[in-house]
């Protein structure tokens, strides 16, 4: 799409979380519209109109490609959630999944993409993909990844330490997997893919490591989200990057390499305050405390507004391109449902009320 959508939609105080999970929960049989694309590319349309986003976006569902990559070695379903490589990935078994990867799936990824291809082909908003990025995914396939990529960042070589190589083959095998799953929702009809890489942060990377001049963060997360950068200018198709981790300036000053049209950060940082890193040509994106939204304790919904208010005038105040919202997807308490959509609907009403003389569009144009 033409970046001048994303600039517009800035400029015209648009306000909306991503928030289909509450609304896939609030369906009587929430587990059959995930497996189901019609049903779901109807829950992403309601929730897209309800929030007044003209941005479709999916579930955020980040295990699919570990299950994906599982399915396809041979592991159970039942053991996807803590399965860790115990040694490094052969060579063999990274044969084994790019032969198979073409012509395998799992129902939840035919699912998203069927709710992609339904918001495509049904509706005029904009069809969202989703991804998780080849680092986290990464983080998800080691038991102790921390330790393995401080000492890639030392220096040490795959022949001398097993777990950096496990670090370098288990990225191998998440790049593939990631871009088989992007490539089969833009064949859906994607014209954005989010990304979210929220282990790129100073827990998983050294931070002193990068201020000492470590290239630590090119080789292990750079490297392979330009992989996927690739593939998306490829198909014209836009990136949204999400990264709600602990971040430090530097990180950020990287991820903004890879030109992202959103650039979507946690509720750590100050947009206000990273917008001077950012090139205004990438919309920054975000960051109310939603991980919160369900206790009254952690967050009111007048400190939301507060907050919403706050971020508005100071995004403003520096002249950067902007949009109010979660910091990540707003996740559903059955506890807790009404005084989260009470927040989400303070969130969506600050944007076309604060004053600010906007418009706000409920649609792509």
């Amino acid at each position: 799409m033409n970046r001048k959508f994303y600039l517009d939609l800035a400029e015209s105080g648009a306000a909306f979380p991503i928030g289909t999970d509450l609304v896939v929960h609030e369906k009587q049989e929430p587990r059959k519209v995930m497996m189901d694309g019609v049903l779901l590319g109807k829950a992403v349309e309601e929730a897209s109109m309800r929030f007044n986003a003209p941005l479709a976006f999916p579930l955020m569902d980040l295990k699919l490609e570990k299950a994906l990559l599982l399915d396809i070695l041979g592991i159970p379903t039942s053991q996807v959630d803590t399965y860790h490589f115990e040694t490094c990935p052969t060579d063999e078994m990274i044969e084994k999944v790019r032969n198979e990867l073409p012509k395998h799936s799992l129902p939840r990824i035919d699912a998203t993409c069927g709710a992609v291809r339904y918001i495509a082909e049904n509706t005029e908003l904009v069809p969202v993909g989703m991804c998780i990025g080849p680092f986290s995914l990464m983080t998800k396939l080691m038991s102790d990844p921390i330790t393995a990529v401080y000492m890639l960042g030392m220096g040490i070589q795959a022949d001398e330490e097993e777990s950096v190589g496990t670090v370098k083959k288990s990225l191998d095998l998440a790049c593939m997997v990631i871009k088989r799953y992007i490539t089969m929702q833009i064949e859906a009809g994607a014209k954005a893919i989010i990304m979210c890489e929220p282990a790129a942060n100073k827990i998983y990377i050294s931070p002193n490591q990068l201020e000492e001049g470590s290239d630590v963060f090119e080789r292990c997360v750079m490297d392979y989200a330009f992989e996927i950068k690739d593939l998306l200018n490829k198909y014209k198709v836009d990136l949204i990057l999400h990264d709600c981790g602990e971040l430090t300036d530097h990180i950020i000053e990287r991820l903004v390499k890879l030109d992202p049209a959103i650039l979507s950060l946690g509720s750590s940082r100050k947009l206000w305050d990273d917008a001077r890193l950012v090139p205004k040509s990438t919309v920054l994106y975000g960051n109310l405390p939603s991980k919160h939204f369900y206790s009254d304790e952690r967050i009111t919904k007048a400190q939301v507004i507060e907050k919403s208010l706050e971020l508005l005038r100071k995004m403003k105040e520096v002249n950067h391109p902007f949009i109010l919202g979660s910091e990540c997807d707003v996740l559903s308490v059955p506890e807790s449902i009404g005084t989260i959509n009470e927040k989400v609907s303070a969130l969506v009403n600050c944007g076309c009320g604060c004053g600010c003389g906007h418009s706000h569009p409920s649609k792509a144009a």
